[in-house]
Order: structure tokens, then sequence, then C-alpha cells
């Protein structure tokens, strides 16, 4: 079986590569089509085959460019029509983002069946007209994929999918992040910190809740609190909240490459995810498969992960108050936090790894094909 993968701007290398590679260890021939990622390395191809289709303009100006979003816009129904001719040969096109829903529709490969994973469910941030182009291009695919069950609920209720056509498959434990050929160390000044960190990590958005957890920090002592990625919102405001808080808050205010993930993700003590709102997260699956004790806001498929697996403490959305009890609790707790970091490490290496989550994938591909 032919499979295309298709993430026309690299919107989520990490989990496009771990899925290809579970594909094909699956016996799928893979190929993914996508662009140059601008930021720094991606896990290189193990049995499948990567095609950079989009963007090859736009990929190779600068990220902060202002040409970068005309430049991609000019290229990006050229490169639709591209990636129809490349999908000709292959039996199933497998989607995980589509840039421009509004017009996409018309232009999607006519090859069937036709595949989505819904990273998320509708878009957060929707620009004009979004989220009723996201909702038809929903309803036209044979199946969708979500991570939750939490997710296919939302399907079925707000977007009214029947139900036949909405599959759960688990988000897979980023374990490739574990074994980097050219790992890089922390920070000298941080490598020089001694006590106990607490790690909220990615894509600084104001949906991650990343002023609650420095509101809770104003009532935990004896740990750093360390706010690491790309911001995608202001930062002043944050800034201000870490200034009136009890311990010490660093921030890393840039995008940090996968080489340099496991050196963060091995020293913090506690990863906390306060989001107000979300399905799945990347930085769970990165957190799990270095075994990490997580915190975790009650929202979104982070409910059934803690439930079901034990994996982290949960709190109520936007209570820093809770979230600061919590905290407390696990620094004074270092047994509690070996509990959740073993459970973490069972998921990573069982629901949760790639493995698991390719044969399942292949499993749906074989039945739609059949169809």
């Amino acid at each position: 079986m032919r499979a295309s993968l298709v993430d026309p701007s690299a919107f989520t290398p990490p989990y496009d590569h771990a899925l290809a590679a579970a594909l094909a260890r699956s016996g799928v021939e893979v190929e993914l089509l996508t662009s140059r990622f601008a930021h720094g390395p991606v896990p290189p191809p193990a049995g499948y085959r990567v095609r950079e289709l989009f963007y090859r303009r736009a990929s190779r100006l600068p990220p902060r460019s202002r040409l970068r979003a005309p430049v991609k816009l000019a290229e990006h129904v050229p490169d639709m029509f591209r990636l129809r001719v490349a999908t000709r040969s292959s039996d199933l096109v497998h989607l995980q983002w589509v840039d421009v829903p509004q017009v996409d529709l018309a232009l999607l490969p006519p090859t069937r069946p036709r595949v989505l994973t819904a990273h998320d469910v509708l878009p957060r941030e929707p620009r004009r007209g979004q989220r009723a182009a996201t909702r038809r291009l929903l309803h036209a695919m044979d199946a969708v994929i979500v991570h939750s069950e939490h997710g296919a609920q939302r399907l079925r209720e707000e977007v009214g999918l029947p139900g036949d056509r909405v599959l759960v498959i688990p988000h897979g434990a980023f374990d490739y992040l574990t074994r980097q050929p050219e790992e890089r160390p922390l920070p000298a000044e941080l490598a020089a910190v001694e006590g106990p960190v607490i790690l909220l990590f990615g894509l600084l958005r104001p949906y991650k809740g990343i002023d609650v957890l420095l509101e809770a920090f104003r009532a935990v002592e004896g740990a750093e609190a360390w706010i690491v990625g790309m911001p995608r919102m202001e930062l002043a405001p944050l800034r201000e909240l870490a200034a009136r808080a009890s311990g010490r808050v660093r921030f890393v205010p840039r995008f940090v490459t996968d080489p340099e993930i496991p050196a963060y993700m091995r020293r913090a003590d506690l990863v906390v995810l306060p989001y107000r709102e979300i399905d799945q997260s990347g930085v769970l699956y990165a957190a799990l498969a270095f075994g990490r004790p997580l915190v975790l806001s009650a929202v979104g498929g982070f409910v059934e992960l803690a439930e079901r697996h034990g994996v982290g403490e949960l709190v109520p959305p936007g209570d820093p108050d809770a979230l600061a009890a919590v905290l407390n609790a696990l620094l004074a707790d270092p047994e509690g936090r070996a509990r959740l970091a073993a459970t973490a490490q069972r998921a990573a290496e069982g629901p949760y790894s790639w493995d698991a989550v390719g044969r399942r994938t292949a499993e749906l591909y074989s039945e739609l094909v059949g169809r």
C-alpha cells in the first residue's frame, strides 16, 4: 500500500516523521510531502521518502522575513496542483494540516480515500471564514483521526461528523528525542542551577496559561520556573508577573531545536502544562518519552491520559491557587514524583508508543482502501 502524508507548512515535523517511520515499520510504503523546516534539524527518514514539495522559495527566507508570508501565498495554489500530480500513484492521502481551508477543498488531490488528522479540532485563533471552511473540509474526508475521546466528541457534536468517520488514535511519545546523536548541553547559566526546576516548554501562546503558572509561582518556594520556547505573544506582562514571584523565573524566549530538548527535559523535576484549553499537546508527549512527572490542566485529552494512565496530576484550568498547591506538594514528595515518572515511562513504551500508533493507523488505511 502506498500512502502520501501531507504537511505543507511543516507545522509538526516531529509528528510527521515519527508517524511515517511507524507506518513504514508496519509495511506501508510512505512518502512525506512537506516543506523545508526553517527552525532546525528534523529526524532523518527511516524507511520512507521525503519530498519538500511546498513553498520552495518562501521556506528559504529567514523565519521573520516580511516577504515570507506573501511569497508563500503566491506559491500555494501552484504547489497544491503539484500535490495532485505527486499523489496520482498513491492508494491513500493522509493530510496532517491544511493551510488555507477556504480554497484548499477545491484543490485537494482527487485520490481517495482521504484521511485528515485533526491535531486541532477547530482553529483556535481563526481568520475570517476559517472555521466554516474547516467544517466543510472535515466533512469531505473519508476518515478523521483525533487523539482523544474528547476530540472525537467535539467532532460529532460541534462539527456534526458521523461517528463511523471519526477514529481515536493516540498521539505517540516522541522517543526519538531521547536518542539525539548530537545532543547539546544546557546553557552554562542553567546548568549551574542546583535546586528543583519546574519547566513550561513549547511555543508561548496565550491559551497555554503561562500567566497562571506565574501567578501560582508567587506561592511556590524552593524551586525555579523555566519558561522555554518561541514567543507567539507579548512577553512584557509575563515578565511583570515573574518579577513578583517568590522563586526565580527564567525565560528562554527562542525556538529550541531537537538536539537541545533532551537537556531541558532531563533537568526538569516537573513539567507543567497549565493550558486553558487543548485537545492534545506535542510537549506532553515529549515529556512522556523522557519519563517526566507532569502537572496538567483538566482540559481536553489531558484528562483521559491522566485518569487512565496516571501520568500526571490534574488541576482546574485557570486556577493558580490549585496549581500552586499541587506544585508545592510534589516538590515536597520525591517519591510521588518518582511514581509519576515511572507511569509516564510505561505509558510511553505501551499505549503511546509509535509502533502501536503505526499499527492502528495502518489498519485504518487497509480498511478504507478495502472499501
